[in-house]
C-alpha cells in the first residue's frame, strides 16, 4: 500500500513549495523508492491552458495532452514517475466532477456539499493515483497557503485523510517562513502563526521546513519546535539557493528530512545515492567555457514563462558540455522600435525563439529568425519559433510580402493556418496537445541528432504549416525534416547550408532531465560550440 506525504506552505507564497517537495521526491527515488507527485490547484479554472502566462507562468504539457501548472514541470525534471492529467487536480476539476454527479442522480437526492462531496472527490483522485502508479510514496502538494479561503476544501480533505489512514502512513509538512529583519535577526512569529491557523483546521504538521536565508542554529529551532508542537528534529532549513535550484535535493538531504520521513513512514532508509545531482552541481560549478544564448520572446520575458526551455538548455550545457550558459533575453516588441537589430545579437553565440502566441512583437521575433538565417548563427526554433522559418523564407527569399499565419491576419500567402483552412486536410482545427508519433526525414540533421527516424514528442499548437507551399520552401533552402505520422502535417524545418537551423512544432523541453538532457538542446549548444556530442 503506498505511503502518502503531505506538503502545505503558509505566511506567503513563492516559497517554493513545489519545488520542495519535488526534492523530496528525487530524495525518496535515490534511495530506491518508486514516487507518484500530485499537485493540488485551488484555482477554479479546469485546466492552465486558458491563464496568462503574465499570472501563472508556462503551461506544462504532459503525454496524454492535458495542460497544467507549471509546477507540473519541476516534478518532471525532478523525478521520473509518468505525469498524466490526474496529476494536476483543480479545484475546477472537482467541482465540475461533483456538478456532473449530481445532474445524473448519482447522489440520490441529497444536498451537495463541501463536506462530503467535495472533499470525498479530492480523496477520490488523491487515491486513484495511488492505485493506478502503485508507488511507494504518493507526495501530495496542496496549492495555496493555509488561511487562502479557497485551499480551505483541501486542507478539510487532507485532514480527513490524515484521520482515515494509520498514523505510520501518512506525514505532513509545511513549509513556511522565517523571515530576516533589518540587522539580519530571524524572527520565528510568522511561522508560529502559520503553524497555528494549520491546527486550527484540524491538522498537526509532523515536520516544519522552513524557508529562510540561512540555516538555522539549535536554538531557533527548538523555539520553533516549542512553540509549534513539534518534536525539535522535525523542524529543517530550507535556506535560498543563489546559484541553481538543483542543490535544493543536496541540502535537504544532508539535513536528513529524508530520512526523518522515510522513518515515520516506516519504510527502511536505504543508502541514498545522490551522485546525479552532485555530479552536475559539480559541473555546473566549474565550466570549462561559457556561451551566451540570445531568447528571443514576448511577455517581458518572465523567467516562468519559458522555464522549461530555460533549464533544457541548461541541461544540456552543463551535463554534456560543462559550460556555463548565460541567457540574454530580448524583447521581440524592443527588436520592432529599431531599423537596427545588430545590437541585440551581436554578442550572442545562439538564438532561440520559444513557443509564443499572438500578434504582439511578431515582427520582432521574424528579424530575429532572418538574423539568425543570413549571420550564420546557429538557430532554434520551437513552436512558432518553427512557423516564423517559413513566414520569414516565404518573405525574404520567395518575395511574398504578405507572407502570413491566419493567426494574425488573413492573406493570400497564409504560410501558417489552420487545419480546416487547408484543402488538403479535414480535420477540425482542434489544438493538438499531448505526444504523438513524428517521423524524420533520413539524412537530415534532425534524424542524425535523435540517432532515430521516429520520434514521440509532446504537442501544443493550433495552426500548421501549409503543405502546399513545401516546395517553394525547399527551392529557397527551407526543408521540411519531419511530418506527423497521424495527419502528414510537417513538424520541422531545418536551413540547407545553414551551421546549424533548425525548427520543430513540438515541444521537446518537456522531456529534458538535468541528468538526461534532450538531444535536440544537446545539439544546439554542440553547434554553439562547434563541437559534437558522441
Amino acid at each position: 500500500m503506498s505511503k502518502y506525504v503531505l506538503v502545505t506552505s503558509g505566511v506567503c507564497s513563492g516559497l517554493g513549495k513545489g519545488v520542495a517537495a519535488a526534492s523530496l521526491g528525487s530524495l525518496f527515488e535515490c534511495s530506491g523508492r518508486s514516487v507518484a507527485m500530485i499537485k493540488c490547484d485551488p484555482y477554479i479554472n479546469v485546466d492552465a491552458g486558458t491563464i496568462s502566462p503574465y499570472q501563472y507562468g508556462e503551461v506544462y504539457v504532459t503525454e496524454d495532452g492535458a495542460e497544467t501548472d507549471s509546477d507540473l514541470g519541476v516534478f518532471s525534471r525532478f523525478t521520473t514517475g509518468r505525469l498524466t492529467s490526474d496529476n494536476c487536480i483543480t479545484i475546477g476539476k472537482v467541482y465540475n466532477q461533483v456538478i456532473q454527479n449530481e445532474r445524473a442522480g448519482r447522489y440520490n437526492g441529497r444536498t451537495v456539499q463541501v463536506i462530503p462531496h467535495i472533499t470525498d472527490e479530492i480523496k477520490r483522485r488523491i487515491l486513484f493515483v495511488a492505485a493506478q502508479t502503485a508507488a511507494d510514496i504518493v507526495i501530495v502538494e496542496i496549492g495555496g497557503t493555509v488561511g487562502d479561503m479557497e485551499s480551505v476544501p483541501y486542507l478539510e480533505a487532507a485532514r480527513q485523510l490524515i484521520r482515515e489512514f494509520d498514523r505510520h502512513d501518512i506525514v505532513s509538512v509545511h513549509l513556511t517562513l522565517v523571515p530576516a529583519i533589518t540587522g539580519g535577526e530571524l524572527k520565528s512569529k510568522p511561522t508560529q502563526h502559520s503553524v497555528k491557523q494549520l491546527q486550527e483546521v484540524g491538522i498537526r504538521p509532523d515536520i516544519l521546513l522552513c524557508r529562510t536565508e540561512r540555516q538555522l542554529d539549535g536554538a531557533m529551532r527548538k523555539k520553533i519546535a516549542l512553540f509549534c508542537n513539534v518534536s525539535s528534529d522535525a523542524v529543517f532549513t530550507s535556506p535560498d539557493i543563489h546559484e541553481s535550484i538543483y542543490e535544493l535535493p543536496v541540502v535537504l538531504h544532508r539535513s536528513g528530512i529524508d530520512s526523518l520521513i522515510l522513518k515515520r513512514l516506516e519504510l527502511p532508509s536505504e543508502r541514498c545515492l545522490i551522485r546525479p545531482w552532485t555530479s552536475f552541481l559539480n559541473k555546473f560549478a566549474a565550466p570549462r567555457k561559457k556561451i551566451r544564448i540570445g531568447m528571443v520572446g514576448k511577455k517581458d520575458n518572465l523567467d516562468d514563462c519559458y522555464k522549461s526551455v530555460c533549464e533544457a538548455l541548461l541541461h544540456a550545457a552543463v551535463t554534456d558540455y560543462q559550460v556555463a550558459l548565460e541567457l540574454k533575453k530580448i524583447d521581440a516588441e524592443t527588436i520592432e522600435s529599431t531599423n537596427d537589430v545588430k545590437p541585440f545579437f551581436s554578442d550572442v553565440d545562439g538564438i532561440i525563439v520559444p513557443g509564443s502566441s499572438g500578434q504582439r512583437g511578431f515582427l520582432g521575433l521574424l528579424a530575429a529568425v532572418k538574423y539568425a538565417r543570413e549571420h550564420a548563427i546557429p538557430y532554434m526554433g520551437i513552436d512558432l519559433g518553427m512557423q516564423l522559418m517559413a513566414v520569414e523564407t516565404a518573405r525574404s527569399l520567395c518575395g511574398w510580402s504578405d507572407a502570413d499565419s491566419t493567426e494574425f491576419m488573413q492573406t493570400e500567402h497564409a504560410i501558417i493556418s489552420l487545419p480546416e483552412e487547408q484543402a488538403w486536410l479535414t480535420s477540425p482545427g482542434l489544438m493538438k496537445l499531448g505526444a504523438s508519433t513524428v517521423q524524420l526525414v533520413k539524412g537530415t540533421k534532425l534524424a542524425n541528432l535523435y540517432k532515430k527516424h521516429e520520434i514521440n514528442e509532446r504537442h501544443r499548437n493550433k495552426y500548421i504549416f501549409d503543405r502546399r507551399y513545401t516546395d517553394d520552401m525547399a527551392a529557397c533552402g527551407l526543408v521540411v525534416c519531419a511530418s506527423s505520422t497521424i495527419d502528414g502535417s510537417v513538424e520541422a524545418f531545418e536551413w540547407s547550408g545553414h551551421p546549424w537551423g533548425i525548427g520543430v512544432q513540438y515541444h521537446p523541453e518537456f522531456n529534458s532531465r538535468p541528468a538526461r538532457p534532450h538531444p535536440f538542446f544537446s545539439a544546439f549548444i554542440g553547434a554553439v560550440l562547434g563541437e559534437q556530442k558522441d
